[in-house]
Formats: structure tokens, sequence, C-alpha cells
């Protein structure tokens, strides 16, 4: 239950925080009162004023509007000026998701989250763990001539994520790893060559980096997650195609930690039993060739 204020106090808060906002943004008197539609008196008493009263609700409306802060700070009702948009603007955004290997928007993330633990729920095998042969294949369709050049300027984002201070924790469907092991739905035409590469390769990475990496496989039968990337608490990114969905408010960034530690904790396969359990399909995958 919200705690009441003294009328006086409330109207001292009031007059302290419109001149503090008038103050931050240059506004004198004779200027708010044109842009609110009052007399320069009036705005005067708001400031100067003594008793209890606040003013209408119309003339704190077109204060706020004025000055570029929001009613209820003005009022005391909350901590933060800014207004109700401007709040949403720096908390949600949706930022361009071409169709490329690691981005530059991603790797700036990656950068601006060095040395937090970044969490990671990919829309397929981790570009991050994937061999060059791998990558021709599964970007040559989209990418065309330009498939080496691509590559190539990715290896050294790719080779800085491997090797930077953060702890990596990623969570992946395990239909996913079957499909690829047994070249069907997504995978389907990878040839047996290049799979059993990249399995080489992806055990050797997991072997080499753990427990900085850590890979776990989930049941999505039980459990569901869209692809999504959290980069320590400063924001967290969920890939919606042609897009990132992009959050950064505290609230919102802890309530996809939450789901992602969700994943890891019903794990089917922890990240220490990985690659024996990659072994153990790879050799069971029946016509590998």
């Amino acid at each position: 239950m919200m705690e009441k204020t003294d009328k006086r106090a409330r109207a001292a808060l009031f007059r302290s925080r419109l001149a503090e906002a008038m103050e931050a943004r240059g506004t004198s008197q004779s200027a708010l009162a044109r842009a609110v539609g009052v007399d320069r008196s009036t705005v005067s008493q708001l400031i100067k004023g003594t008793g209890p009263r606040l003013p209408n609700a119309q003339v704190v409306g077109e204060c706020a509007a004025a000055l570029g802060v929001s009613a209820d700070w003005l009022l005391g009702l909350t901590d933060r000026p800014e207004t109700a948009a401007d709040i949403l603007a720096s908390s949600l955004s949706l930022t361009e998701a071409p169709r490329a290997l690691v981005d530059e928007q991603i790797f700036l993330w990656h950068q601006e989250a060095a040395g937090y633990k970044i969490r990671h729920v990919p829309a397929g095998l981790p570009d991050m763990l994937k061999t060059r042969e791998f990558l021709q294949w599964e970007y040559a369709p989209h990418l065309g001539r330009s498939i080496d050049q691509a590559i190539g300027a990715s290896e050294d984002r790719l080779a800085w994520m491997r090797d930077a201070q953060s702890d990596y924790e990623i969570a992946l469907p395990i239909y996913e790893l079957q499909s690829f092991l047994q070249a069907e739905g997504y995978y389907s035409g990878l040839p047996y060559p290049v799979r059993a590469a990249q399995v080489e390769f992806l055990l050797e990475v997991c072997e080499q980096l753990y427990p900085r990496l850590r890979i776990y496989l989930f049941d999505a039968r039980r459990l569901y997650s869209a692809p999504l990337t959290v980069f320590g608490p400063l924001l967290a990114a969920i890939y919606i195609g042609q897009n990132y969905m992009v959050f950064r408010d505290t609230e919102r960034v802890q309530a996809l930690t939450g789901h992602f530690d969700h994943l890891v904790r019903e794990a089917h396969v922890t990240a220490r039993n990985l690659p024996s359990h990659v072994r153990a399909l790879w050799a069971g995958t029946p016509n590998r060739g």
C-alpha cells in the first residue's frame, strides 16, 4: 500500500522538482508560462508559493509536457523523471537481425558485456562452435560469392568470443543436436565429412573451455524457449526473425535470466555430461555416411 504524503510536503516537493526541471531544461518562467498558457505570475507562484495547495491537473500536465518530465515525478509519485514513453523507448527496442554470421550488433553487445556471464539459447547450433566448412554449407545459399569474405570477417569475432573473459552458458534443445547428427530437418544434405569434423570440433572446444563454456541440453517436449541471449545484467535480446527484441530494463532482464536458469536446472543433459552424450549419440547414429 502506498504511503500517504502530507499535503504541505507534496506541495513543497512539487515546487522543488518544478524548479529543478526548469533549470535542467534551461527554461525561464516566462517561457514556461507561454508554453503552459498562463501568466508569468502564476508560474512564479507555482515555484515560490508556500501553501499546501497544488495546481490543477491541467497545469501540472502542461508543465510536465513542456519540461519533458512525467507529471507523476513532479507530484512525487515516482522517482523517475522520464515520461512513460521515454522509459519504454529506453527499455525496449527493435534492432535489425540480418541473415549473417556474428553481425556487428551482436558482437558489440558481447563486447559491452565482457566479463559478465552470457546466457544463450541459439536458433540452431551456436555459430561460435561451428567449423569453417559448416559455416560455408550453411550460409553459402544466402551469401553467395561473398561467403568467404563474410566468414573471414566473422572468424576474428568468433575467436574473440571464445577467448573472452565472459562465462558462456548455452541451452540447446536435444532435438537440435540429434537433427544435426542425423542430417535431418534443417541439416538435411549436410555431408558426412562436414558433420564428422563438426562433432570433433564441438567436443574439442567444449572440453577445452569447460567450465567457462557450459552447454546444456533440454527436452523441448517439456520446456520451450525462443532463441535469446542475456548479456549479464545489462540487456537481453530475443531473436524474432528479422529483428532482435531488446530489453534493457532490470525487471525484464532478470525475468529472462530466470527463464534461462530454469532451462539449465531442468536440463536433460548437463554440461559435464555433454561430451559423453554427444559421443554416444554419434556412435549410434545410423547411416552416418
